[in-house]
């Protein structure tokens, strides 16, 4: 069998030998390996009321396991909301596939449905990069997708796990993954994902914020005064009882003397009148 990755959409199609069955759902086991680990309820529920009016329109994908059960390869979002919508059996395409072929065709069904949050698809990535030794060429020529996205996705499973819930949940997007991954200390990512989730910022605004953060300006160095010249505030401060401070630069400089109310100014005028 040819992998399915290479094949595209054609490896979720009937092929000869394969037959669509109506299977009982209590059947039907997920299977483990799975990319996509997070249904939101309320997606599942408008799938079963479609589910309820139409029925399935797709047939979900299985192999046989033995015992009268049967592995779920594909489909499992149809499976949940048949569940959901009190379908006693569902359209199956059964296939006699091996395990490889079993991860791939998962993979590219959510691949080419987009189904898959960002974690998900670099878990997916990951794992076939590990457990049937592909490189990220292969596997990108395999997927479909440039070798980039493919280091891009792997990235984000070295963000902080604070960060990737908020990927699962769909509160920040592969767009602001990318930008947090701009910042090298994990405390720093954490706290720009937090600004980023609660003011909802946009990718392009995330992008600028974790650019100031990664490379923030550098503060600009405070001028030392010349020891003439802080010898010369203590003797004025000591003259004239109140605050100084000379700003000296180059061959000239401003002296500021403080004071605090028109009598205090009197007092003050009147000792630069006599010397």
């Amino acid at each position: 069998m040819k992998s399915a990755l290479g094949r595209g959409l054609e490896a979720l199609l009937p092929e000869k030998g394969d037959e669509i069955v109506k299977i009982d759902l209590a059947k039907i086991v997920p299977n483990i390996h799975q990319p996509r680990k997070f249904f939101r309820d309320e997606a599942l529920k408008e799938l079963a009321d479609s589910i309820k009016e139409k029925g399935v329109l797709q047939p979900v994908i299985v192999s046989r396991v033995g015992d009268g059960t049967f592995k779920l390869i594909a489909g499992e979002r149809r499976w949940r909301a048949s569940q959901l919508a009190g379908l006693k059996k569902i359209p199956a395409l059964v296939k006699d596939v091996s395990s490889q072929d079993a991860i791939e065709i998962a993979l590219v069904e959510n691949i080419q449905r987009e189904d898959l949050n960002p974690v998900e698809t670099a878990e997916a990535f990951d794992r076939l990069m590990k457990e049937f030794k592909l490189t990220q060429e292969t596997l990108s020529e395999r997927v479909g997708k440039e070798r980039a996205t493919i280091a891009n996705y792997l990235r984000i499973l070295k963000l902080p796990d604070e960060i990737k819930a908020h990927l699962n949940s769909g509160s920040l997007t592969m767009g602001h993954a990318k930008a947090i991954l701009s910042i090298e200390s994990r405390q720093k990512q954490i706290e720009a994902a937090k600004v980023i989730v609660n003011l909802g910022m946009s990718v392009r605004a995330a992008e600028a914020l974790c650019k100031k953060i990664a490379h923030p300006a550098p503060k600009a160095k405070k001028q030392e005064k010349m020891p003439e010249v802080v010898d010369l505030e203590h003797k004025l401060v000591r003259a004239l009882g109140t605050k100084v401070k000379i700003h000296h630069k180059g061959k000239k400089g401003i002296v500021e003397i403080e004071y605090y109310s028109l009598d205090e100014l009197d007092r003050l005028v009147d000792i630069f009148l006599q010397k």
